[in-house]
C-alpha cells in the first residue's frame, strides 16, 4: 500500500476515534450546550425571519442524534441509537424527495424516540461516577433544554394527528417552519411562565403542558439534590 495513503488512513481513524471518544467526556457537555442554546433560542428567530434554509434546520437535529450514537459504550444502546438515527435520516431524505408519499409524521415520531433516547443517555452521563464539576452542571442544563425540544416535537405530533392542540397560534403549515411556535410554547410550559397568549385546547396538549410544568418544577430540585449528594460522597 502507498505509504502516503496508509498515513492518511491512520489519520482518518485517529480523527474518528477522537470524535467518538469526545462524546463520552464531560467536556462534550460544553459543546452540546452551545448547540442546544442555538437550537432553542436562536434557530426559532432565524426560522421566523427566513434567514436559514430548512436543510440546515434538519441537519442540526440530525447532528444531535448522531452524537447520541457515541454517548454510550453499551453495544445495545449503540445499536438502538444507530437504528433510530439512520431510520430518521432515511425518512428525512424521503420527505424531501419527489416520492408521492408523505413521511413528515413518521419522521417526527421517530424524532421523538430519538430525543427520548438522547435524553436518557445524557442523564446517564450526567450522574456517572458520582462526580460533580462545572461540566456536570452544564449537563443538567442540557437535559432541561432537551426536554423542551422533546415537548415541542410532541406538541407538533398532536397537531398533525388531531388538527388542533394550541389556541392562539398563527396559521400552521405542518412542516419545519412551525418549530419556532412549538418550542416557544414548550418553554413557556416547562418554565411555568404562562403568558396567556397561547394555551392548550385539546386534552393531549393540556396534559402535556401540565406534565412539562411538573417537570419544570421538580427537575431542578431533584438534580440539585443528586449533585449535592454526589459531591458529599
Amino acid at each position: 500500500m502507498n505509504p502516503t495513503a496508509l498515513v492518511g488512513k491512520k489519520s482518518v481513524r485517529k480523527v474518528f476515534k477522537n470524535f467518538t471518544e469526545y462524546w463520552l467526556t464531560d467536556a462534550s457537555f460544553g459543546l452540546l450546550l452551545l448547540i442546544l442554546v442555538f437550537s432553542v433560542f436562536i434557530l426559532p428567530i432565524l426560522i421566523e425571519y427566513g434567514r436559514v434554509h430548512f436543510i440546515f434546520v434538519n441537519t442540526v437535529f440530525l447532528f444531535l442524534f448522531f452524537t447520541g450514537i457515541w454517548s454510550s459504550r453499551h453495544k445495545g444502546m449503540i445499536l438502538l441509537t444507530s437504528l433510530l438515527f439512520f431510520t430518521q435520516l432515511g425518512l428525512r431524505l424521503l420527505r424531501f424527495s419527489d416520492l408521492e408519499f408523505e413521511f413528515y409524521l413518521s419522521e417526527r415520531i421517530v424524532g421523538i424516540l430519538n430525543m427520548m433516547v438522547f435524553i436518557f443517555l445524557n442523564i446517564r452521563l450526567l450522574f456517572r461516577d458520582r462526580e460533580v464539576n462545572i461540566y456536570r452542571v452544564i449537563g443538567a442544563i442540557n437535559v432541561y433544554l432537551l426536554v423542551a425540544i422533546l415537548g415541542a416535537f410532541v406538541f407538533e405530533i398532536v397537531y398533525l394527528i388531531t388538527g388542533v392542540g394550541i389556541e392562539g397560534l398563527p396559521a400552521l403549515k405542518g412542516v419545519d417552519e412551525d418549530y419556532a411556535e412549538y418550542i416557544y410554547f414548550s418553554l413557556v410550559s416547562l418554565t411555568t411562565v404562562g403568558f396567556g397568549d397561547l394555551y392548550p385546547n385539546h386534552v393531549l396538549t393540556k396534559m402535556l403542558s401540565v406534565f412539562l410544568s411538573t417537570v419544570g418544577i421538580l427537575y431542578p430540585a431533584v438534580v440539585i439534590a443528586r449533585l449535592v449528594g454526589a459531591s458529599k460522597n
